[in-house]
């Protein structure tokens, strides 16, 4: 698998929408090549460091067919012109939550990066959007996108290409870590086998444990609609 990388985004900390929340969301294409560290790339920045950003979650990759579909779902809305609505760093046509898994180990640019985890979406999008349940939306959809690690570090640039080299437990696809998480989430027998898998970011990997020993889902509410009003005006 060899993919081109079409468009490569970053952007700054800015407050989100006419709120003072300050969000690094807001991503634009660059022209030419970043260098890929650990922590992500560079000039690239999250507004909130305790649930964004982190080795974990240092590049997020968000398929563009999915734009097509969002269109046909809130209407033909500005932000949806152009890659970066979702607050990705990748833009890449051909790659999506079902062909990719778990532990996925590609090449990019010069760098080397590894699958992690699928977004779990928050209540930010709904005020980057103007609609008031957009997380949700993107979260029951299964559109989420997914984040990588960096292996290793190196420089990428737009044209680069994203080439698959190893997959260590392909079954484990970002599909259906998102059915067992959103739509069977009691499923014991997946949730011991989520728990045991290589590479899993380890906040997940105690989701997994906590659901196991408690037999009870967490509370999404929060992640998803925050405490106030999303609406953006």
């Amino acid at each position: 698998m060899m993919l081109r990388l079409e468009n490569l985004l970053v952007g700054s900390v800015r407050p989100l929408g006419q709120t003072e929340t300050p969000s690094g969301i807001d991503k634009h294409p660059v022209d030419g090549p970043l260098r890929l560290g650990f922590e992500g790339l560079e000039g690239d920045a999250q507004g909130d460091r305790r649930h964004h950003g982190g080795p974990d979650k240092a590049v997020h990759h968000y398929p563009f067919e999915h734009y097509e579909a969002w269109r046909g779902e809130i209407g033909n809305r500005a932000l949806l012109a152009r890659p970066g609505a979702f607050g990705e760093n990748l833009s890449i046509a051909g790659l999506d939550e079902a062909a990719v898994a778990i532990g996925d180990v590609f090449r990019l640019g010069s760098a080397v990066v590894e699958v992690t985890q699928g977004r779990q979406p928050c209540w930010k999008l709904n005020i980057r959007f103007g609609v008031d349940d957009m997380a949700s939306r993107v979260q029951t959809s299964g559109r989420t996108g997914w984040y990588y690690r960096v292996i290793e570090t190196g420089l990428v640039g737009p044209g680069d290409s994203l080439t698959l080299l190893d997959r260590h437990v392909p079954e484990w696809t970002i599909r259906r870590l998102w059915r067992l998480l959103y739509v069977t989430p009691l499923d014991y027998a997946e949730l011991t086998a989520m728990a045991d898998l290589p590479g899993l970011p380890e906040s997940w990997r105690r989701l997994a444990e906590r659901r196991l020993s408690t037999r009870v889902v967490e509370d999404w509410t929060s992640r998803l609609f925050g405490v106030t009003p999303a609406r953006a005006g």
